[in-house]
């Protein structure tokens, strides 16, 4: 075996280490509901855009890469109505090829729409990522636990490593425009003043108890990418101190990250949900008599 073999092994059972392929069908109906859900509860900017003057549309990046036209009222809400189908579709496990890069192209589509007028969210760029690779696997079952596939790994560790991202990115942004004095600064101060809700004055008002939070999700944004390698128990405390904060965050600014919070289950042996069903949750039958001879 050479050097670069030797170097290549551990990255190539990193990046393509099987995982059973039941959970693509998870993650596909996971996934793709929430598109149909997103696209019509939250993401709703991208239908009035088509409404307003063009001279307020400033395209961002991606769309002049791809040569995506300006939004005008036919074109959005066609485009809506094939999202919804094709997610919809998707959902169910068919045409995962087609259906599933449809749904990818109209959601990148929709979503930078809706930046290019306004902020740009990071809380979608998971969601656009698990909507480009999720169709490069064919059509799988949720009964196929037993087998496990190294292209349901690479899909499976892209999605990690996108969610993954988000807050690694967004601590170094911290550290880019904040420095280290943002963890000692007044930013979740001024964000729970401007957003009054529950207990968040009474934590706004006590300077040392926002500085510690402010280090401890500093911390755990840095720290993140650990995910990427624990397992067992250890995994699930982190994806549950995630989930807390961002229950948190919801419940004290109303600012939710349910995008990233649905591709977090891609780190979930959702592919076990079926044997524990029949184990936990079903009605056990009673035990037949055993007939007398």
């Amino acid at each position: 075996m050479t050097a670069g073999d030797r170097v290549a092994s551990p990255a190539r059972r990193f990046l393509f280490g099987p995982f059973p392929l039941a959970r693509i069908a998870w993650l596909r109906l996971v996934i793709y509901s929430y598109v149909i859900w997103d696209v019509l509860q939250w993401v709703k900017d991208p239908i009035p855009h088509g409404d307003v003057p063009e001279q307020l549309y400033r395209p961002v990046w991606i769309r002049e890469v791809l040569h995506l036209p300006a939004p005008n009222p036919a074109y959005v809400r066609v485009l809506f109505v094939v999202i919804v189908l094709s997610a919809a579709v998707a959902a169910t496990g068919r045409l995962p090829r087609l259906a599933g890069a449809v749904c990818a192209f109209g959601m990148i589509d929709w979503v930078s729409n809706a930046f290019s007028y306004s902020k740009v969210d990071h809380d979608h760029f998971a969601l656009i990522v698990a909507l480009c690779v999720l169709p490069t696997v064919p059509r799988v079952r949720f009964g196929d636990a037993a087998i496990r596939s190294e292209a349901a790994g690479w899909v499976i560790r892209t999605i990690q490593a996108a969610a993954v991202s988000i807050y690694f990115l967004s601590a170094w942004a911290k550290m880019r425009f904040g420095t280290w004095g943002w963890a000692n600064g007044s930013t979740l101060i001024w964000a729970l003043t401007r957003r009054p809700n529950g207990i968040g004055p009474w934590i706004g008002s006590r300077p040392a108890l926002t500085h510690g939070l402010q280090w401890l999700i500093l911390c755990a944004e840095f720290l993140s990418p650990a995910l990427l390698w624990l397992r067992g128990r250890a995994l699930a405390a982190g994806l549950l101190f995630f989930l807390g904060f961002h229950a948190s965050t919801y419940y004290l600014l109303r600012i939710h990250f349910l995008p990233l919070v649905v591709c977090l289950t891609a780190f979930m042996p959702m592919e076990r949900i079926p044997a524990w069903w029949a184990r936990s949750v079903r009605p056990r039958l009673p035990a037949r008599p055993r007939a007398r001879r």
